[in-house]
């Protein structure tokens, strides 16, 4: 790997979602005395680092995405000393831990929305976004929730809207207040002290709103739409010019650096969904001073053509100039990579591993999600069994979030080996899962589980795939083939992505294959994966 301070530079960061992960007192969701029962895995990925989604106090309207106490560890989770234990044990095993933190808002059960909420006068009564209705007592302007109508919801205590861009239980909070600015701070330092190694920003881009409160305009073309969102739902018809990526933001994320620069070997990895999310990536990453990484969504689009890929790579590329990119095909957000990717396909198994050596051999941090390793198609959760409001709300044409968050398959039995098969999981546990569980794939020396730690564990020992530069190189459509170039090594990557034998591209004379998915001959066979050195 790289130096301590800038380990994060080409890291594997394996993403968990914890209600999903292990139940280790058998109520049906996962907590982090599970997760830590299974680190000892998650180091035999050779991965380098794993990246918690929020685990802290909240009333789960959004699963943890409403914060009620940026400080606390929520009692389905655990205790503030069993998230101690878990960061203890990670180091040990040379695991680096990164959490979610969501900035731009909080629930409206947290102590500071109570208070400011109560009159116009109290102390934080200009910590969240109030506005007075207009003339009319409709909504001061025309801007729209993610999760469907208007951002704006009428408070009868305050006599005001408040700003809500997800659900009307999620206030946004005001970071025009520097005492706010501060206040988020002080929460990330006592997670820092706490000795973890960094942050993913939730919506990073979300933070500021226009305070003259200015009608959005229209989004008349499709580079205008709100990335990653539905184009169904209204809120991709508006350019969300004036709810969000506002300048003010870099001010903050200054802050946010100086203060993570007091730690060494921290870092910051921002969520990005904006249109031309690559240039926020670009502003926010540029000269050191924001944060180190950042990702949008173009890798967790339905999109996979060779061209496309090539095209979006050599863009971030050509826009991030000095900055970093961080890189993932699944989430907790999105379907399964490995049902978005591969429907149709004749070869799943085989554009499976594909996909994620494309991932892993770009320039960049890329991210695993947890059962990406083991080729977890996205579930089949039917409606009755829906828990996300988002899902809810725009059912049947968009399944919600729920098909990604089913329990990881740890074993081939009914619950998956999630907790006990007597208690109800929070999700139905796939039962197409079981055949893909940890513990038949660990038995199956050609599974994707074995294919994922040997590739990773040959990755970590070729600094070029960490840290080297990318040029991409001609070659005909479906082949992909890039340059991974160090001041020592020099790597040259061809992927096939289609699903029929391509003639091998030409490459350097004296390069030598030094890793191939399958047999090299002159042919690459569907999906198959061959790396030169020269």
């Amino acid at each position: 790997m790289t130096n301590n301070i800038t380990w994060w530079k080409g890291a594997v960061i394996y993403q968990i979602y914890p209600r999903s992960f292990k139940d280790s007192n058998n109520d049906g969701i996962g907590d982090l005395a599970g997760i830590t029962s299974k680190l000892d895995y998650i180091a035999s990925l050779n991965v380098d680092a794993i990246w918690l989604s929020p685990f802290f106090t909240s009333p789960m309207k959004d699963f943890g995405y409403d914060v009620s106490d940026y400080c606390g560890v929520d009692p389905l989770f655990g205790t503030l000393q069993d998230f101690k234990d878990l960061v203890v044990k990670a180091h040990q095993l040379g695991l680096k831990v990164i959490i979610d933190q969501v900035y731009s808002h909080t629930s409206d059960q947290h102590a500071w929305f109570k208070e400011s909420r109560a009159d116009k006068t109290n102390p934080k009564a200009n910590w969240y976004v109030w506005a007075d209705p207009k003339p009319d007592g409709t909504p001061p302007n025309n801007w729209l929730s993610l999760f469907g109508g208007s951002a704006w919801q009428w408070d009868t205590p305050r006599q005001q809207y408040f700003l809500h861009n997800f659900l009307t239980s999620q206030p946004d909070l005001n970071f025009h207040s520097m005492e706010v600015q501060d206040a988020i701070l002080n929460a990330a330092k006592f997670w820092l002290e706490l000795g973890v190694d960094g942050f993913r920003l939730d919506v990073v881009n979300m933070y500021f709103h226009d305070e003259t409160l200015a009608d959005n305009g229209v989004a008349d073309s499709p580079e205008k739409m709100f990335v990653g969102v539905d184009p169904n739902n209204p809120f991709s018809k508006q350019h969300h010019v004036h709810q969000m990526c506002r300048d003010d933001n870099l001010e903050f994320l200054k802050r946010l650096r100086n203060l993570l620069d007091f730690y060494p070997g921290s870092t910051t990895v921002g969520e990005i969904g904006a249109p031309d999310g690559l240039s926020y990536m670009a502003q926010y990453t540029s000269n050191g001073d924001k944060l180190h990484m950042a990702y949008t969504f173009e890798l967790l689009s339905d999109k996979c053509e060779p061209l496309y890929l090539k095209d979006n790579m050599m863009r971030i590329a050509d826009s991030l100039k000095d900055g970093w990119p961080c890189f993932a095909l699944s989430n907790h957000d999105v379907v399964r990579s490995a049902t978005r990717w591969t429907q149709g396909s004749n070869y799943k198994s085989a554009k499976a591993k594909a996909m994620l050596v494309f991932l892993l051999t770009q320039r960049g941090t890329p991210c695993i999600y947890q059962g990406e390793e083991l080729g977890l198609p996205e579930a089949d959760v039917p409606f009755d069994k829906i828990v996300d409001p988002f899902g809810i709300e725009f059912w049947p044409v968009f399944k919600g979030r729920d098909g990604c968050r089913t329990p990881m398959a740890w074993e081939n039995q009914a619950d998956l080996g999630f907790g006990s098969e007597l208690t109800r999981q929070w999700l139905p546990a796939d039962q197409s899962h079981q055949s893909l569980a940890v513990s038949e794939q660990e038995v199956d020396s050609a599974s994707m589980l074995h294919f994922i730690k040997e590739f990773l564990a040959w990755r970590k020992n070729n600094i070029a795939l960490l840290t080297g530069s990318i040029n991409w190189l001609d070659s005909g459509d479906p082949v992909l083939l890039f340059e991974r170039v160090d001041s020592s090594q020099k790597l040259i990557v061809a992927i096939n992505f289609s699903e029929h034998s391509e003639l091998c591209p030409d490459v350097d004379d004296g390069a030598a294959i030094v890793w191939s998915s399958h047999e090299v001959s002159s042919t690459l066979k569907p999906y198959q994966c061959t790396i030169w050195q020269v």
